[in-house]
């Protein structure tokens, strides 16, 4: 499949990808000036995950997915929250590595779950994503798990190999083979000699030589197309937005914030981001990068004016009041509840009630319990 980008079709992307460039470079520019930029790139790895999900043809709501990263679930999660809460860790892993790291070979092995590469990761943060302690447990408790699985599928190995037809037997190194791999992976679902995930990524990165001689945009709807038509990873599908992200960060497009390209993605229908013209598709993924700037734009709006009505109220508190902090932590989630300020400023849940009426942000559920605020 060509991935060249000849000159009758660049003429014809042209106009889409000026309003794309033109569009990132004012959401990069006005992000690095704004005093709300830390929340406003925390939040926007919450809209690209729920986006992710929606272009997958999953829907996963924005409010299940700040709790669930809270640790706070009202509910048994479901597998899409789930998947969306990768994607939310994910975006975070790669948003404190070096700019470069997600397209390197060894940040696509990593990325894509510990296949073959070289190099070493480069962190800017070295503060953990997750509880390693709890991470402990569950890994213990999915150990044993997995070991029980495996006792029950090598006894049933045994029975069928006891009753195999005599006609149908293979030589004694054939069948060690066999068993060996089949002890290795009985459930077939990590070595496919049919689909060989390190030969598409390979595949893959000889894309992004190609994307460096176009502009940003282009170069990064170029290898997202790629992404779609290879398909690299069966289980991370969604990795593609993830690391358009990363190469406008690598090539200096976005550099003030990951890029959700995701969040814009999802207003484009369906029948222009799987078409069969390359012309359309990439023009719906420029689209989708113009839909994701634009909405990043409004969104600051609101929560600049926001930070400025909260700076009012505790313009002339104590020094030592919890209230700056309650704005920060406001600003970097689309909602949050009572239990999770009490938590994060270490105060009782009478006193999160009481900061939350001080600070004046719209309550949005309506109700008289279970409640959560945020910025609408």
């Amino acid at each position: 499949m060509r991935y060249e980008i000849d000159s009758p079709l660049l003429i014809s992307l042209l106009p889409t990808i000026v309003q794309a460039e033109d569009g990132l470079a004012r959401l990069d520019e006005r992000t690095t000036r704004v005093t709300v930029a830390e929340g406003f790139a925390e939040r926007r790895h919450f809209f690209d995950a729920i986006g992710a999900l929606w272009v997958a043809g999953e829907l996963v709501h924005v409010e299940d997915l700040v709790l669930h990263d809270a640790r706070m679930d009202t509910r048994t999660p479901s597998h899409e929250l789930t998947i969306a809460h990768s994607i939310l860790r994910m975006r975070r892993r790669i948003w404190t590595a070096a700019p470069d790291w997600a397209l390197s070979p060894s940040g696509l092995s990593m990325l894509a779950g510990g296949m073959e590469g070289e190099g070493t990761l480069e962190i800017k943060s070295t503060k953990p994503l997750v509880d390693e302690d709890a991470e402990g447990e569950v890994d213990a408790l999915l150990s044993a798990e997995l070991a029980a699985i495996d006792a029950i599928l090598e006894r049933s190995q045994r029975l069928l190999d006891s009753h195999s037809h005599l006609g149908r037997s293979e030589p004694h190194d054939t069948r060690e083979r066999t068993r060996e791999k089949r002890s290795d992976d009985p459930l077939g679902l990590f070595d496919d000699e049919e689909w060989d995930e390190v030969a598409r990524l390979g595949a893959w990165r000889k894309t992004i030589a190609i994307a460096d001689a176009l502009p940003a945009t282009l170069g990064a709807a170029l290898i997202f197309d790629a992404w779609e038509r290879i398909e690299p990873l069966r289980r991370q599908h969604w990795l593609g937005g993830l690391l358009v992200a990363s190469y406008l960060r690598a090539r200096g497009k976005v550099t003030s914030h990951l890029f959700a390209f995701y969040a814009g993605l999802k207003t484009i229908r369906h029948e222009r981001r799987r078409a069969r013209d390359r012309l359309t598709r990439l023009q719906a993924f420029l689209e989708g990068m113009v839909e994701s700037a634009a909405a990043g734009l409004k969104e600051m709006d609101r929560l600049s004016l926001a930070r400025t009505q909260m700076e009012i109220r505790f313009r002339d508190r104590r020094s030592n009041s919890s209230l700056p902090r309650l704005a920060d932590f406001v600003l970097s989630r689309p909602m949050v509840s009572s239990a999770m300020v009490a938590r994060e400023l270490q105060v009782t849940s009478r006193g999160a009630l009481n900061l939350l009426n001080d600070i004046g942000i719209r309550e949005i559920t309506g109700r008289g319990r279970y409640r959560a605020w945020g910025i609408i």
